[in-house]
C-alpha cells in the first residue's frame, strides 16, 4: 500500500531566512521570541529605546509594592507614546514572574517588560523562554526584557547593562551588552540625537 502523495506537505519555494533579530540603535539586535535582561541605572531607558524600536503595544509589569511609577510626560519626551504601554501592578514577586510568562505566551503584544526586585533563577527564565516561544506561533514572536537592579539573571538570552555617561560633555549613556548567547561582548556610547537617540562616532 502506497502512501497518499495529497498527504505529503509541499515544500515552500522561498528560501529560509533565519530571524535577523529586533533592532534597537544601529546594528544592535536583540533575539526574539526570547527574554532578554538589561540592569544598571539606566536599565529604564533601555527599555524604552526597545519600545521606541518597536511597533505595537507594550506591556510593563511592575511591583506594587513599590512606589516609584514611570513618567508619562517624560515617556513622551522620550519619544515613547505613553498610550501603547499598558501598565501592570503584581503584588507579590511570584506574581510578577507568572505575569510576564502568561503575557508572553499570550502573543498578545510585540514586547513584554518586567521590573523585577532580584534576577531571576535559572527554572522561571526557562520558563518565560518557553513562553516566548509558544507566543510567536500566534503572530510576531514576542520580545521579553526583564529590568534588575544588579543583573545576573540565570539562562538569559542576551544581559545589557546601561548608566549615564558623565565623562561626556553632553547627555548621554554607556550602553553594555556583557553577554549574549551568539554575539561578543561590546560597549557603546548613546546620545541625544534631536528627538530621538543614536550610536555615538
Amino acid at each position: 500500500m502506497y502512501p497518499d502523495p495529497m498527504q505529503h506537505a509541499r515544500l515552500a519555494r522561498q528560501p529560509h531566512r533565519p530571524d535577523p533579530g529586533q533592532p534597537l540603535l544601529g546594528p544592535i539586535r536583540l533575539a526574539r521570541a526570547r527574554v532578554h535582561e538589561a540592569h544598571g541605572p539606566a536599565r529604564h531607558l533601555f527599555a524604552v529605546l526597545l519600545a521606541r524600536a518597536m511597533t505595537g503595544s507594550v506591556f510593563w509589569i511592575m511591583p506594587g509594592w513599590e512606589a516609584a511609577r514611570l513618567h508619562g510626560p517624560g515617556l513622551a519626551g522620550l519619544g515613547l507614546d505613553p498610550g501603547r504601554i499598558t501598565f501592570v501592578q503584581a503584588d507579590h514577586a511570584r506574581d510578577l514572574l507568572w505575569t510576564i510568562e502568561e503575557v508572553l505566551r499570550s502573543g498578545a503584544v510585540p514586547l513584554v517588560v518586567g521590573e523585577l526586585p532580584g534576577p531571576p533563577g535559572l527554572t522561571p527564565m526557562r520558563r518565560m523562554h518557553l513562553a516566548a516561544e509558544a507566543g510567536s506561533g500566534k503572530g510576531t514572536p514576542p520580545l521579553g526584557l526583564v529590568l534588575t537592579p544588579e543583573g545576573g539573571s540565570a539562562g538569559a538570552e542576551s544581559r545589557w547593562h546601561m548608566a549615564p555617561d558623565h565623562g561626556q560633555g553632553r547627555t548621554a549613556w554607556a550602553l553594555t551588552r556583557e553577554r549574549a548567547r551568539s554575539e561578543v561582548p561590546k560597549s557603546w556610547k548613546i546620545r541625544r540625537d534631536g528627538e530621538g537617540f543614536a550610536l555615538a562616532p
